[in-house]
């Protein structure tokens, strides 16, 4: 009786799905480093909300942190079969821009500024197209950068109850340029849509924030307002 089914197909078959495994799971080994790295990146930049004098040296530790993925994201890059990037890439997606926020939140805390997207690669170690290897997504920085928006959502109210009470007023400022800039960009990607819909919230909270600041006349611009407009009176 002859064999109407070759078995050597199968064993070819499942020598792909192997290596298909193998790869897989090379990649969840060095993702996960990288996570334990954005961990402690995250762990050092928390003393925002706690001591504001830190701050500098938190930054100077998390950029140390940040680097050390650079290394991680070459091992990456060698594990990837030419030209499968985005085949793999829902492992390290999340990950990706969660490091993006934190790069983001490094260079506000530094500045006062939006880091661009060539800033966030660079520091990473990652290349802006695919030419160029192992590149940074525009959707990974984009949805990094909305995540920034809650955390200095949260930052401001803390700012408060540290004593600094114009910082909630500059970051209102930030938060409603970034806002109107996201508002140029005709958003597709589900995801990118869904997380800038959140960000009007993060806009409300720090507007409530900055009016309870003015109206007990807390902030020195605040003060300095009041007091050109006493000085006016008068005259």
């Amino acid at each position: 009786m002859s064999n109407f089914v070759n078995m050597d197909i199968f064993s070819n078959y499942q020598k792909h799905i192997d290596k298909e495994q193998e790869i897989r799971e090379n990649i969840r080994i060095v993702v996960r480093e990288i996570e334990q790295l954005s961990k402690e990146a995250t762990i050092t930049l928390q003393v925002m909300h706690a001591d504001l004098s830190k701050i500098p040296n938190a930054c100077a530790l998390a950029r140390k942190q940040i680097a050390a993925c650079a290394e991680k994201y070459e091992k990456l890059a060698a594990l990837l079969p030419t030209g499968q990037y985005y085949r793999y890439s829902d492992h390290w997606t999340y990950i990706t821009q969660r490091l993006v926020f934190l790069c983001a939140l490094v260079v506000y805390l530094e500045t006062g500024s939006l880091m661009n997207r060539e800033t966030a690669a660079e520091m990473l170690g990652l290349k802006v197209r695919q030419a160029d290897g192992f590149q940074l997504d525009i959707e990974d920085y984009l949805l990094g950068v909305l995540m920034l928006a809650s955390e200095l959502s949260r930052f401001a109210t803390n700012s408060v109850t540290m004593g600094d009470y114009d910082r909630p007023l500059n970051i209102s400022h930030f938060i409603g340029e970034l806002n109107t800039g996201f508002r140029v960009l005709n958003m597709k990607n589900d995801g990118l849509r869904k997380r800038f819909d959140a960000l009007k919230y993060d806009v409300k909270k720090i507007e409530e924030v900055v009016y309870d600041v003015s109206i007990r006349g807390l902030s020195k611009e605040q003060q300095k307002l009041q007091k050109e407009q006493k000085a006016e009176k008068t005259n």
